[in-house]
């Protein structure tokens, strides 16, 4: 819906369409904070690690579930843009997805209270059946958002948008405290019987969505090779060649994306286990980083402005390099406090540097192209943290909690290595006077 005059910002909250399309940040987001963040790793940690040694291996097996959901998400997410392309059915497909991850995660619930005499994989066939529709509720979910997130454009015009993705920002900060409306029933109960209220509520959120918008559908006239999103990332990366600088800035963005979403990933789990966090400590935490967040990607537009994208980029690596050494070294609960509160800063700082960056960067022609190829860079480079933190725990389970310590170290390389790159990102002189408008 592109319009000549920019509506005013209480027009845009108080319009159904968007009420709708922001009520579904505050739905996934629920099931981000419940499910990936706070319960299905306390599950894992209740459930597997009755010892240090069982610790380790419950975020070896978290971490390659989470690194398993991503690579099935690459393998997809060219096809998605097909879908996009050829259907114009947005909804359609964020509906189903968000349905599939609703069901996923009801099983995980259902899965989570049956007793099996059987073992899969070396773990308690229970405990293996949560994990696997963990890893295909976490698919969908992620799937969800390729769909949901292009829709944007359709609901105002260039100068709406910031205003419009802001709302739903700050409504999916209301979801993560309406998820945690649940976890009285973790104190009560379990943290498994928290898994089906949160797809639940993931569900109820999700309907607006559903009733309220509608899709454009395109007419069928050419149609577009289903592999064809495939061959679009190899014309992509084989157009980088001329854009050195944004080149060199995605593999920094690799880089830091990857430590950073491995750091959030674990957070619960390393807070727990090795800084000896309660449960109930730990939810206080999530909620002043979340806090933090919000505080962080606000102050970040400003420096941003005054500073440059580049120069903001450089100081989000270096409160991520302070967030990891402090959460390494961590041995009062003190410490883990300012390192959870700096995590919050530089997820909420990243979204909004890096995307501006990738805009000055980028020609007016290609600004979508690389924005695809961005948005392609950091689905892969959610798959290499996890990884490598699962690999470090398990070889070093023996060790306790220093195998975590060691494994939360290696997001440090990775960080340092990115901040190493972005010193070599080259901004075209065209673009160091340009503004970004908001």
């Amino acid at each position: 819906m592109q319009q000549q005059e920019p509506r005013k910002a209480m027009q845009l909250y108080l319009s159904m369409p968007i009420i709708a399309w922001a009520l579904f940040d505050l739905a996934n987001t629920i099931f981000s904070s419940n499910i990936n963040t706070i319960f299905f790793p306390f599950y894992m940690n209740d459930t597997l690690g009755t010892d240090e040694v069982k610790q380790q291996v419950a975020s070896t097996f978290i971490s390659y579930a989470n690194a398993v959901a991503s690579i099935l998400l690459v393998i997809c997410s060219p096809l998605y843009g097909v879908l996009v392309d050829r259907t114009g059915l947005k909804k359609r497909y964020t509906m189903y997805f968000t349905l599939f991850s609703v069901g996923f995660t009801i099983l995980m619930g259902v899965f989570g209270k049956i007793s099996f005499d059987s073992a899969l994989f070396g773990v308690p066939m229970s405990l293996a059946l949560v994990v696997i529709a963990y890893v295909f509720a976490k698919f969908f979910y992620n799937s969800s958002l390729v769909f949901y997130d292009s829709m944007l454009p359709d609901l105002g015009n260039d100068k709406e948008i910031p205003l419009i993705s802001g709302y739903g920002v700050a409504l999916g900060g209301v979801g993560t405290l309406i998820g945690l409306l649940v976890y009285p029933i973790s104190i009560k109960w379990s943290n498994v019987d928290t898994f089906i209220p949160t797809a639940l509520l993931f569900l109820l959120f999700s309907l607006p969505l559903f009733f309220i918008l509608k899709d454009k559908p395109k007419p069928k006239v050419e149609r577009i090779p289903f592999f064809t999103g495939y061959k679009d990332i190899v014309v992509t990366l084989k157009d980088m060649k001329k854009h050195k600088a944004i080149f060199t800035f995605m593999i920094t963005y690799f880089f830091l994306n990857d430590a950073l979403q491995t750091a959030i990933a674990m957070m619960a789990v390393y807070a727990t286990i090795v800084v000896g966090f309660t449960s109930g400590q730990f939810i206080l935490l999530y909620l002043v980083s979340t806090i933090s967040m919000i505080i962080g990607s606000l102050v970040f537009g400003n420096i941003t402005r005054a500073a440059g994208a580049k120069r903001a980029v450089t100081f989000v690596c270096f409160i991520m390099i302070a967030a990891l050494l402090i959460a390494v070294f961590a041995q009062e609960q003190w410490m883990f406090w300012i390192a959870g509160s700096l995590f919050g800063v530089s997820l909420g700082s990243t979204w909004v540097t890096s995307r501006t960056f990738i805009i000055q960067l980028s020609p007016p022609e290609k600004t979508g192209q690389f924005f695809g190829l961005f948005a392609f860079s950091g689905k892969v480079s959610s798959i290499v943290g996890p990884a490598l933190y699962g690999t470090i725990t398990l070889m070093l389970k023996d060790y306790g909690t220093l195998a975590s310590r060691v494994a939360l170290g290696s997001l440090l390389v990775l960080t340092i290595i990115g901040l190493i790159v972005h010193l070599f990102v080259r901004v075209p002189k065209s673009t160091k006077s340009a503004t970004i408008e908001s």
